[in-house]
């Protein structure tokens, strides 16, 4: 196995499965209204990355040589093979590979799910595996792919559970609440709903602060397991009220 068999295999695999109902299925969950892929199942994608990963000679090595091509490919489940397959090899991680992934962002990952399945899998593992620090995505915070933008607060969902100081990391992305785009506001929204649920009085404390400034979309988020009397608490000040 090299990386443009795995490359031939893993194109061959989502031609001969595509299925261009799902195409226009999942075109919906995108704001554009397009999705540029082959319409595979989540389930497939698995299935196949299981089978891929029994492959002798695989390695995460030969599975970041291969991502160049496949995700700059544009084909959205050609990226999901490589982030799955990078999710699964996580032993090998080390502080390079890091540095490595970065560029995956300028590569193609163009939208919310790539972002996400990102946030989700891959780099909240460097985190506990304590292989990089918080700190090393604050050039993320200013970078010009909204979508590695979007990461960072996403990323620090899956920390909240054993992170000691909220404060903290409310301060660490609070440059996200002035940020210009749709998606950056959701899954900032998304990272203060979840810090709610488990610091309620510290996360408040910081919604407050953000309420007259930050786009409501953030608040509709943050808010969105509230009551309708907590929500009323960030409803944006009038103009001119003292």
């Amino acid at each position: 196995m090299n990386s443009l068999k795995l490359i031939a295999e893993i194109r061959s695999y989502c031609v001969e499965n595509a299925n261009a109902a799902n195409v226009i299925k999942f075109s919906r969950y995108f704001k554009d209204g397009r999705f540029n892929g082959y319409g595979l199942s989540t389930l497939q994608m698995r299935s196949k990355a299981k089978e891929l990963l029994k492959i002798p000679g695989l390695s995460l090595e030969l599975v970041l040589e291969a991502a160049p091509a496949l995700i700059q490919s544009g084909k959205h489940e050609e990226t999901v093979f490589i982030i799955l397959l990078a999710k699964a090899l996580h032993k090998h991680y080390s502080k390079d590979v890091f540095h490595n992934i970065i560029g995956w962002y300028s590569s193609g990952i163009n939208n919310w799910a790539l972002s996400d399945a990102m946030s989700s899998y891959i780099l909240p593992l460097f985190i506990s595996k304590r292989m990089v620090e918080i700190s090393d995505f604050k050039s993320w915070l200013v970078a010009e792919n909204k979508f590695q933008r979007r990461s960072v607060p996403v990323t620090l969902i899956k920390i909240l559970k054993n992170h000691p100081h909220y404060p903290g990391l409310f301060s660490f992305i609070e440059c996200l609440m002035t940020d210009p785009e749709r998606e950056v506001h959701q899954g900032t929204g998304w990272f203060l709903r979840e810090a709610w649920k488990r610091k309620p009085m510290e996360t408040e404390t910081f919604l407050l602060k953000w309420k007259n400034v930050s786009p409501r979309l953030i608040f509709q988020y943050a808010t969105e397991k509230m009551t309708p009397e907590q929500k009323m608490k960030y409803k944006r000040e009038a103009l001119g009220k003292s």
